[in-house]
């Protein structure tokens, strides 16, 4: 995978979990949400890579976690994302939602306000998570 393959996937699963919420699979929805956003922040990463440098293994290992606040750490962004949330009050209310989302999400069942709320977190075009990510993929 590259990182225009994680950027083509990160859009898809936003729109899967948009659809799914129309269909009142509310599950589904908040679980494929959080997935554009890891495919998000792999993109990131992917962006940092050097070509033909052969990566650190504890990086690589560490990059095969569906969690958004290691996947911040390992796309080096934390810093930006600190001084964004400073500036963008909502924003940090927005990655709040985002950073607690977790792959074993797909063992919960959610609410329709629960997966309304992190698909706006997420998708909200002026103070989206996603919105954010895009300027570093």
């Amino acid at each position: 995978m590259n990182r225009k393959d994680f950027q083509v996937l990160s859009r898809v699963r936003l729109k899967e979990a948009k659809a799914l919420l129309g269909l009142g699979l509310y599950d589904g929805a908040y679980y494929l949400a959080g997935y554009s956003i890891e495919c998000a922040f792999k993109a990131c990463i992917a962006k940092q890579t050097k070509r033909y440098d052969f990566p650190d293994k504890a990086l690589v290992q560490g990059l095969y976690t569906h969690a958004p606040r290691d996947l911040l750490l390992k796309a080096d962004l934390a810093t930006e994302l600190e001084a964004h949330a400073n500036a963008d009050s909502v924003f940090r209310g927005y990655w709040n939602l985002v950073r607690q989302w977790s792959a074993e999400s797909r063992y919960n069942v959610h609410r329709r306000d629960e997966a309304d709320l992190l698909i706006r977190a997420i998708a909200d075009r002026q103070h989206g998570v996603m919105t954010w990510l895009k300027r570093y993929w």
